[in-house]
């Protein structure tokens, strides 16, 4: 099916919509359109796609073809995608010519925001995508926390704690975009400073910590040494401070340095059998 201009209807002077051809057809209808006519949606939330789901929708849609039409919009050139980046991309490797698409004219905000519902009902973006579309639509279209959360279905706080995510170093970013740690992860360890968060995040994936152990983890590194065993030693000098607080975050647990007459002691606490067995392959670079 394709749309015709209605010659009924006035070109607006030269401007742009003088060039749109104007739809007779229904705003919602559906359509087959060519895919090599449909471009990209610049606001795509989804940042990461998983090839061989990639592959089974592919095999999926060469048995049973596309079985839910993408949303597009109108463009002088064809088609801009505006939801089914997967369907489209899995439509192209099962050697499709077309696809079935539900034609829309959307603003660029109302682009992202459906892309984005879409994505997130089908729960198909990871946190930190989702965090950077509520970020854009709160930077670029200038959306508070509650119209986010308004137009998505979720209540604000929900919105907030995913934005928080963005705060977090960039390696527990990956680690949460990519399935290696949870949500819950990641607000756990937004507890150290950000430089110290990467060492703790080798700790927490190399011992499969759950959750709650993660956030005693943190509880522990955060928590300040003992009045007692601090009026015992003298302070120390900054610099061996700050290689009391790496061994701190590089072994994920409590060190002590004390200074004595001719050197002075290391103390490293260990809580279960099994982190005495992490310190040591830690330590000494094989099991006990």
């Amino acid at each position: 099916m394709t749309f015709k201009a209605d010659r009924g209807t006035p070109a607006l002077g030269r401007g742009l919509a003088s060039l749109i051809p104007q739809r007779t057809a229904a705003p919602s209808a559906i359509v087959d359109v060519l895919l090599a006519h449909v471009s990209p949606n610049p606001f795509q939330p989804r940042h990461h796609i998983d090839e061989s789901a990639l592959e089974e929708l592919a095999a999926s849609i060469r048995e049973h073809g596309v079985l839910q039409p993408v949303l597009v919009t109108e463009t002088l050139h064809g088609y801009q995608l505006i939801a089914g980046e997967r369907r489209v991309r899995a439509a192209r490797i099962a050697g499709l010519e077309r696809i079935p698409a539900m034609v829309r004219q959307l603003a660029d905000e109302a682009q992202l925001e459906v892309a984005l519902v879409e994505n997130v009902q089908r729960s198909d973006l990871d946190p930190i995508d989702e965090a950077l579309a509520y970020r854009h639509l709160i930077d670029e279209f200038g959306l508070t926390q509650e119209r986010v959360a308004d137009r998505v279905g979720k209540a604000r706080t929900t919105v907030a704690n995913t934005l928080r995510l963005l705060d977090l170093h960039p390696d527990v970013q990956a680690a949460i975009a990519d399935g290696r740690l949870t949500e819950g992860h990641g607000r756990a360890l937004g507890g150290l400073a950000v430089e110290g968060q990467p060492h703790v995040l080798g700790t927490v994936v190399a011992q499969g910590l759950s959750v709650r152990q993660t956030e005693e983890l943190v509880r522990r590194l955060r928590e300040p040494r003992e009045p007692r065993a601090a009026a015992q030693r003298p302070r120390l000098d900054p610099d061996l401070e700050r290689v009391e607080e790496d061994l701190r975050q590089r072994l994920g647990t409590k060190v002590s340095l004390t200074r004595s007459r001719k050197g002075g002691r290391i103390v490293i606490e260990y809580y279960s059998d099994e982190e005495l067995g992490r310190l040591y392959e830690r330590l000494i670079g094989g099991t006990a």
